[in-house]
């Protein structure tokens, strides 16, 4: 990673971490879950209002490190419109962005995601990156124990 992509990398973290998109608790969502990351403290509830197997609003609340909150923040503007198919492809990329030394084609279609390539030098930072993304999931699941990242 060269100088400017590290200086742009921490520019949109930062920016996301202070002003987070779409933080706020959504007043009758038709899936939430909640997660933990137990190691660093992180902890999110993901609100998704999903109408005929598309993602029509995502939202979150919590609190966390900057990388676990931009994360978040990011994931809420890529998946809103998108379907269920589409956000858990997405999901998948983005997982294999931050855990494969080997890119794959399709995540040329993760955008301004591929930011969070960097983290995947820092093991323990990718549970922070992926948290939200994880509760995403068991949110689209109904599943209703907290997800944690020791089990992810």
């Amino acid at each position: 990673m060269n100088s400017d992509t590290k200086d742009l990398y921490q520019e949109m973290i930062l920016d996301h971490y202070k002003k987070p998109r779409n933080f706020e608790k959504m007043p009758h969502p038709t899936h939430q879950a909640n997660g933990h990351n137990p190691l660093c403290g992180d902890k999110v509830t993901v609100f998704l209002e999903l109408v005929d197997g598309r993602v029509q609003r995502v939202s979150f609340q919590g609190s966390g490190c900057a990388i676990s909150t931009a994360s978040a923040s990011m994931m809420t503007e890529r998946l809103t419109g998108k379907t269920l198919v589409e956000a858990n492809q997405t999901f998948d990329s983005f997982h294999d962005l931050l855990t494969q030394e080997t890119l794959s084609d399709d995540q040329d279609s993760l955008g301004k995601l591929r930011i969070f390539e960097g983290v995947r030098e820092f093991p323990m930072r990718v549970k922070c990156a992926t948290l939200a993304w994880h509760t995403m999931k068991a949110a689209c699941e109904n599943q209703v124990q907290p997800i944690s990242t020791e089990k992810t």
